[in-house]
């Protein structure tokens, strides 16, 4: 471990799910944090806000200027026009600026490069093979990393992460569509087969686990998958914690795939989901036994992480 106080450490997309959690936590390596989006709010008191539109290349090359480690968890609207414009471009900038400054990337990824036969058992080696269109996409930022560290000696790590849930509700499938849905009284609803496990990283774990890949110097130029629970559970069993934890029936909903193709057509965000439910109809675990081992890292339990999101909702209401 390398805890060096004055060293500046970045986040390029402040403010999401895991930004937040992420500065929660980086005080513990350095006092010197530069939370970076287009309206950054303060975590910690010494935070240091910088306003910026990240599409833009100068922008990102001053958000890097001066910063020994950066942090990319910049979230692009869920569509898949936008990732198609975006992602390349802002990646392409974001290596430029980390080689020019001579700056150590981590990047938060998900498993969308990934081959959807290899998904029910994710590891570090799972092929980059895609067959979704924002797969694509993320496959491109992917090799651009590792392609950056193989010729330009880049110092980087793509972390990756599986779907998240959290007290962010935003832009979790989990929180929006089990727990706001049990909350108002409605059925849980679930994608394709709610009787297949899918694994789901707890946001505050995926964060501890980021900030130690960045602060861990032999952790650079390697994929790593962030710690989840390996207690793999079914949509079902998924359910069902969470309507114990908030004491209402489990009654669930299953939308097949036929549906969500059909209210696509009328949903925007369910017409973006449509093309990834190869997700939810075959079993998906995300296996963390490499970074586990080497950090002897104890993830929380699912049913400990849902009740710590629900009692926390509960008292901020």
């Amino acid at each position: 471990m390398n805890h060096n106080n004055n060293h500046k450490q970045t986040i390029l997309g402040a403010g999401g799910a895991i930004g937040t959690e992420l500065a929660k936590i980086l005080p513990q390596y350095t006092s010197n944090i530069r939370l970076v989006a287009r309206n950054p709010k303060k975590i910690n008191a010494t935070d240091e806000l910088m306003p910026a539109n990240l599409l833009n290349r100068e922008a990102v090359f001053k958000a890097v200027e001066g910063s020994s480690i950066v942090y990319v968890l910049i979230g692009f609207a869920y569509n898949t026009n936008v990732w198609q414009q975006q992602w390349v471009p802002f990646i392409k900038n974001v290596i430029d600026a980390c080689l020019q400054y001579q700056c150590k990337l981590i990047f938060f990824d998900n498993v969308y490069a990934l081959d959807a036969n290899q998904i029910e058992h994710i590891t570090e080696s799972s092929a980059i093979h895609p067959i979704s269109k924002k797969g694509k996409v993320r496959a491109e930022v992917d090799n651009l990393i590792i392609n950056a560290i193989e010729q330009q000696q880049l110092q980087a790590i793509i972390a990756r992460s599986p779907d998240f849930f959290g007290t962010t509700i935003d832009k979790s499938l989990l929180m929006t569509m089990v727990y706001q849905n049990l909350l108002k009284g409605k059925k849980a609803q679930w994608i394709c087969n709610a009787n297949v496990m899918h694994s789901m990283g707890y946001t505050p774990d995926l964060a501890k686990g980021t900030a130690l890949l960045g602060n861990t110097n032999d952790a650079y130029n390697q994929i790593w998958n962030l710690p989840v629970s390996d207690q793999a559970l079914t949509g079902k069993e998924w359910i069902e914690l969470f309507a114990h934890a908030m004491q209402v029936p489990a009654k669930m909903q299953v939308l097949p795939k036929w549906a969500i193709q059909t209210l696509g057509i009328f949903i925007p965000i369910i017409k973006e989901l449509s093309e990834m439910t190869y997700q939810y109809d075959r079993d998906y675990f995300f296996d963390s036994t490499k970074f586990i081992k080497t950090f002897e890292y104890v993830p929380t339990t699912n049913f400990a992480a849902i009740n710590e999101v629900v009692n926390t909702l509960k008292a901020n209401k």
